[in-house]
């Protein structure tokens, strides 16, 4: 069986804490790592290096990057061997682009797809049991500038299997959006869940029933 490695986005690990039994009772190992986004001092390297030093000897692994987490989990793969990438609702960095500058340069500023001055609860995880949505909105971390405005440090994409899985009913990366971004900058055509930005929390056994699929089928 596979070793599934959970990165977060702008939350905590915390998210993936429904997600983490299911995958084990389909006979997986798990790693869920708290990224330390506010550090100061914690660049796009600080951030990889805790997500390495968490996996230590653990083999035969499945990396799953949501959203920011898309700058973390390539230069994770490019450090140890990983059978397959996926991105969930994530960020897809191009070689020396700065993460806070993807915005930008992806349009999706200019998309239609984004809330984020409305309600974050609406914005990100609509379909997320209230009192579970409002505990994931408290549990996001702010970003430390280091690892915003550094450039992503690799020239081309790691050499690794990589899946794209949007959330059809992400009100945050929407999915036109998202398959858009797919296509321009892996040339793939992205799979697709139902669900919210947070899927993981909304739709946790339909999420690890597709995990356990590409497990499977590396």
């Amino acid at each position: 069986m596979a070793t599934f490695v959970l990165i977060h986005g702008g939350g905590v690990a915390w998210q993936w804490h429904l997600l983490d039994p299911e995958l084990r009772a389909r006979g997986h190992d798990v790693v869920a790592v708290d990224l330390p986004l506010e550090q100061e001092t914690a660049g796009l390297a600080e951030l990889t290096d805790t997500v390495v030093e968490a996996i230590g000897e653990r083999t035969d692994l499945v990396v799953v990057a949501h959203s920011w987490g898309g700058f973390v989990g390539p230069l994770v793969c490019e450090r140890v061997r990983t059978d397959l990438l996926v991105l969930l609702a994530g960020m897809i960095p191009a070689p020396g682009e700065p993460p806070g500058d993807w915005w930008t340069a992806t349009g999706f500023e200019a998309s239609g797809g984004d809330d984020i001055d409305g309600d974050p609860v609406a914005t990100f995880c609509h379909d997320v049991p209230p009192a579970l949505a409002a505990e994931a909105m408290r549990r996001g971390q702010g970003h430390a500038e280091r690892s915003l405005v550094e450039p992503w440090p690799l020239t081309a994409w790691p050499d690794v299997a990589t899946r794209v899985l949007i959330c059809r009913d992400d009100r945050f990366f929407g999915p036109e959006f998202m398959r858009r971004i797919a296509r321009e900058r892996l040339d793939v055509v992205p799979d697709e869940i139902g669900g919210s930005h947070m899927v993981m929390l909304s739709r946790p056994q339909e999420l690890a029933d597709r995990l356990d699929g590409y497990a499977r089928h590396i």
